[in-house]
Order: C-alpha cells, then structure tokens, then sequence
C-alpha cells in the first residue's frame, strides 16, 4: 500500500555574526570579518550540497547604556561585497543576503541583486527586512522616519519597483551582431517608471536579465501582516518555529494564506532557523549542549540581558544571585539600543513578576534563569538522532527545511556536513549532487512568470514510500 510520497529537505547555512548564538571564546573559534571564513564556511555548506549560504546584515551596532555592546557584537562587513567574493570561489551554492528595504532604494538594491545574480549564474536570493527604530536610521539621517506601522507598506512598494526594475529586460534585447553593428534589438531596452507613495523613479534600469530574472525572495516576518507579505511577494521564509507543534501551525496558516493570492503551496518554502549540537551519544550531545548554554551566557552577558528588562544599570547585581527586588524601570527610553529582544518584552512589569515566580519556584540564580528564558539548541543528540529528527518535521509537514546556524565559526557546519548529511542522503531525503545550477532549481522554484514544469511535484518529492 502507498503512502504520503516523501518530501526532498531543504538545508541551508547561516553564517552567523558574533552574538549569542556563538562561543567567540571556543578555542576553535576564527574570525568573523577574515575572508578566510567566509571561504571555509560556504566550500563545507557547498560540499554537503546544501541549497545555500544566509547572511544577515545589522546597519548598526547594538548599543547598552550608550557603549558599543562589545560581549557579542564586532563590525559585519558590507554583505554585498561579501556575497560577491564568494561567488568566485563557489560553484552551486546560492547566495543569500538581507538587505534593509527601510534605508535603500529600489534602483540601488536591484542592481546589486541583478549583478550578484550574473556574478553567481543564478544564485543569488534577497531577505527583504525592514527598519522601523530611530536608532538605526540616524547612520542615515533618517532618525524617526518611518513609523512602524508604515514598514511593510514601504517594503511592499520597494519590492514592487524592484520587480519592475527586474523586468525592465525581458532577455531578448542584447543582440550584439558584429556584422550589422547592431547591440540592441530594442532601443527602449530597460526602460521603467514607477510613480507611488514611497518611491517616484524613472528612466532606464542598466542590468540586463540576470539568469533568474529575478533573486529569489526571502521574508523573515512573524507577524500577521509579515505573514501576509510573504504569502504574496516571497519566495521563501526565514522563520522561528523549528519545533513540531508550532511548526505545523505556523506552516498550516502561511500555506493556506497562498491560494488567496493565486498561488500554490510549492511556490513558498518555509526555512526555520535551527541551532545544534551533535555528540558520539544523545547523551554526550545533551551534555555538550549543557555546556554550550553556559558559554553562549556567560555572567556579564546574563546580566546585560536582565537589563534589556530591567531597564536598569544593574552591573552591581551578582549574576549568580538571586533577580533583582527592585522593579523595571517603565518607559520610551531604553537602557539597550538596536536589539530585538528589548521589544520582545511589551509589558516588563509582567515579565518581571514571571521571571521571579520562576526563579523562585527552582531556584534559580540570574545566569541560571536567563539560561532557562532564553533559546535553546534546536537539534541535540548523535548525527542519527539529528538526522531522523529533522526527517520527521519535514514529513510531518513543520517545516520544508532548516536554516542552520553553528555555534562554531567558521568551523561549526563541517560535522553536520560529514555526519547528518550523508544519514538523509541515505534515507533519499537530500540530494547527493546538485541536480541544477540556479538557486531556484535547488529549491524547486519556477522561473519568475514562468509555469511550473510538467512533473516539476513527483521531481521535488522523488523518493517514494511503499
């Protein structure tokens, strides 16, 4: 009797910055600017096959009580260069780079995708994020300029012209006769207008078709509205919930937001983020892990994490002590600029009043609670443990793939790669060689305004059960 057909697993590679996903401090740790690690980095994810390299850019550096956060924070250099670079020493891995739709404009980031995209022969992907905080818009003199309920309205608009920008060649034109002396069939060639609320532009886009018409589209947002977005312009998410239960929901919703806007499930990959720790035994990898936890924070970066509720100067605080008594300071002002997480916590007084119940009831120190609060690995056990784990959630439709981020960089991925990889490619769930060359056959991507190929479905889900 035949059952579900299985699914082909994406894998990705994010090259993370220093932060507290990293252990900068491991022995084993290199350099996060060196180019000599973004090379290591992308050959492993490349050797192992995977659909590409993800690389995050932060316009600003995180502040804390007016100083550079310096525990888990150095300079990212400029991720087009970086993409660019890698592209020359890459043959199949796609490219991706988040590139701020907030503080750009349509005409500059289209003409960078569409290089990239020519450099690469196809490889290239664009995470479309926005900006809404001040504090990150004064490096561009554009402090409060857009409000953040207005952000999405920007993004869609941005990506609308750079569509535009994109199909200004439809490929044809280049026509290049010696013989006639003629280059372009059509003297028009790239010309676009694009007249709205955010962007008023016009003239000749000056990148030909690129081999994929267009970069692939990433979305990062969880909101409603985020949701929306990518449901409607992405061509996959870059999402958070790498667990079974919220992972189908998740999946389930966006999925089903699709045929509202004439589009199919197999036209939107969900990618969860995904960290992991892989032992010899389960049990080693848990205590690996264990450890990996207390490194990620370590007493000075627990501290600085309390403040982000808090509010508060609280360096006198001993992290292996107990919470504060005192409560959060409430208001605009925060004690810690440019981080996410300081928005995680809308009502600090709840989180507070949580927290203390919680570090009562186990006894928890500081350090200790922060720890428990805090992310955790995604994946922890022997490669067969990971491997059948990230098996199960892309057959039980949780996710479509990972997005996996090391602990270790540069040389985080290179266990994965020789361990798990080979495990799913036993089991026909990951590809052995690359069966294409543009990032969208890795993904089983139509051509932009193209059809899907006949049989394109049985092709990405070509390992059967019976």
């Amino acid at each position: 009797m035949s059952s579900k057909p299985l699914k082909r697993i994406h894998l990705a590679a994010h090259f993370p910055g220093v932060n507290n996903t990293t252990v900068w401090s491991d022995p084993a740790a290199g350099s996060h600017i060196d180019f000599d690690s973004f090379v290591h980095f992308a050959q492993t994810a490349e050797r192992a096959k995977f659909d590409f390299l993800f690389l995050a850019e932060g316009l600003r550096l995180r502040e804390q009580g007016g100083k550079i956060y310096d525990l888990d924070v150095v300079g990212r250099p400029d991720t087009f260069t970086v993409l660019a670079a890698l592209a020359g020493v890459t043959e199949r891995l796609g490219l991706t780079g988040t590139i701020n739709s907030t503080f750009n404009e349509p005409y500059e980031v289209a003409r960078q995708f569409a290089s990239l995209d020519h450099l690469s022969e196809g490889r290239a992907a664009w995470n479309v994020v926005t900006s809404w905080d001040a504090f990150t818009g004064e490096n561009f003199r554009r402090g409060g300029f857009l409000p953040r309920e207005e952000r999405y309205s920007r993004a869609k608009e941005f990506l609308t012209a750079a569509t535009e920008l994109f199909d200004a060649w439809d490929g044809s034109e280049v026509v290049a006769d010696p013989v006639s002396g003629t280059f372009l069939r059509d003297a028009k060639a790239g010309a676009f207008a694009h007249h709205g609320r955010q962007f008023d532009i016009e003239g000749h886009f000056n990148v030909p078709r690129s081999p994929q018409g267009r970069p692939v589209i990433f979305q990062a947002g969880d909101s409603d509205e985020g949701r929306d977005f990518a449901a409607s312009h992405a061509d996959a998410i870059f999402g958070r919930h790498a667990t079974l239960d919220e992972g189908r929901e998740f999946y389930a919703d966006v999925k089903g937001r699709l045929p509202r806007y004439g589009r199919s499930p197999d036209e939107l990959k969900i990618l969860p983020a995904a960290t992991f720790v892989l032992g010899d035994t389960d049990a080693e990898a848990h205590e690996i892990a264990h450890e990996v936890r207390r490194l990620q924070v370590s007493g000075q970066t627990a501290i600085r994490y309390l403040e982000h509720v808090w509010n508060r100067d609280l360096s006198a605080y001993d992290p292996d002590g107990p919470l504060p008594d005192i409560d959060p300071e409430v208001g605009e002002n925060t004690i810690a600029l440019g981080r996410a997480s300081v928005r995680q916590f809308s009502d600090p007084l709840d989180t507070a009043r949580r927290w203390r119940e919680l570090a009562e009831a186990k006894n928890l120190s500081i350090r200790e609670l922060v720890i428990a609060t805090t992310s955790r690995q995604t994946f922890v056990g022997s490669a067969a443990t990971v491997a059948e784990t990230i098996n199960d959630l892309v057959q039980a439709d949780a996710a479509d793939g990972f997005i996996l981020v090391p602990h270790i960089t540069p040389g985080g991925l290179d266990g994965f790669a020789d361990t798990v990889v080979p495990l799913l490619q036993e089991r026909g769930v990951f590809r052995s060689e690359y069966e294409g060359v543009t990032l969208r056959d890795h993904l089983g991507l139509s051509a932009p305004g193209a059809e899907p190929a006949a049989g394109a479905e049985p092709a990405a889900r070509q390992a059967a059960t019976s």
